[in-house]
């Protein structure tokens, strides 16, 4: 059997355009390695070791040696590139959305989405060394799909400040969000509208964002989020949603704590020493955002009544402290 033809390490590291490799004297039959996948017409890239997870980082580089000047990734690939939490996992079988600029065609091909640049300012910015929609533009095209709270929690993850700090993080201020919503006139301008005053700081997941709505349109107070919670000892830790002056606590519990142990177990110390100062915790898993969305409300709702709280739903309503919110809040 003849020896395999090695390829340059260039090409080797990064998918490549076939028309690359003819200008560098690989023959066609070289292409037809087994060892070369085709992830899109007229693109080779080396097989690697399969993951765990398919990433949306690699498959679009597959496609990168296909981009024309101008032509950027958008809509549901950009927010994954942001890192953005929707409702579904990113699969190799979802197609990538590649927008070009106005008057070019948009690219018609196996496996994208292409688009015209919308009739929104935008500008297009390095994400893992690939052409992308900035944040805000990304959150807009967004509002044409989503749902109302799936896009809430998009523009949460946005312009969240982590407790510990990140480089690049904030994606995006509500101010920008703002600036951008009022400016935009296309299909979703109105969704968008409607999600900017639910949107808060502090929410580091998806199920957070979607805990919160669920409880304000209960009737409950403001909560803070992601709130300092002290002992006599100093901090213990930090909660998801809190409503300090009835020391209540509400914990999204999601199945990355049972995957991950040693998180797990910091979780159960975490949580027993709110419960040792006195703090009420509410933990809610899955179901309990969906199936069972009455009964975390009358949960939530004893345990306020339990620290103090008069009346029910909107009965009695206040305004908590919001923690690190933004001027999103309700004025």
């Amino acid at each position: 059997m003849p020896r395999r033809v090695q390829l340059p390490p260039d090409l080797s590291a990064v998918p490549f355009h076939v028309r690359t490799a003819s200008d560098r004297h690989i023959g066609e039959g070289r292409l037809r390695g087994t060892d070369l996948k085709r992830p899109f017409h007229a693109v080779r890239a080396v097989r690697r070791a399969p993951d765990s997870e398919a990433d949306v980082v690699a498959r679009a580089r597959e496609y990168s040696p296909l981009l024309r000047p101008g032509q950027f990734f958008s809509h549901t690939t950009a927010a994954r590139l942001w890192n953005c939490p929707l409702p579904t996992s990113f699969s190799e079988a979802e197609p990538l959305h590649v927008t070009t600029q106005i008057p070019e065609r948009a690219p018609r091909s196996n496996g994208i989405l292409g688009h015209q640049a919308p009739h929104i300012p935008f500008s297009i910015v390095d994400r893992f060394g690939l052409p992308v929609s900035d944040p805000v533009s990304t959150w807009i095209a967004l509002a044409q799909h989503l749902r109302l709270d799936d896009l809430v929690a998009v523009a949460d993850h946005l312009i969240l400040e982590p407790v510990f700090p990140e480089p690049g993080r904030p994606f995006s201020s509500f101010d920008d969000l703002t600036t951008l919503s009022h400016r935009f006139r296309g299909r979703g301008r109105r969704l968008a509208l409607a999600a900017l005053p639910l949107v808060r700081s502090g929410a580091e997941s998806r199920p957070e964002t979607l805990l919160r709505l669920l409880l304000m349109r209960a009737g409950f107070p403001e909560p803070s989020l992601n709130f300092a919670i002290s002992g006599t000892a100093g901090v213990l830790g930090r909660a998801d949603i809190v409503f300090p002056r009835w020391r209540t606590i509400v914990e999204y519990d999601g199945d990355q704590h049972r995957s991950d142990d040693h998180q797990y177990e910091k979780d159960i110390t975490r949580i027993e020493n709110f419960v040792h100062a006195n703090w009420r915790v509410v933990r809610v898993r899955k179901h309990g955002l969906w199936r069972d969305r009455g009964d975390t409300i009358a949960r939530v709702d004893r345990a306020l009544r339990d620290g103090g709280r008069a009346g029910q739903g909107r009965a009695g309503q206040g305004r908590e402290g919001r923690g690190r919110a933004t001027r999103a809040a309700p004025s």
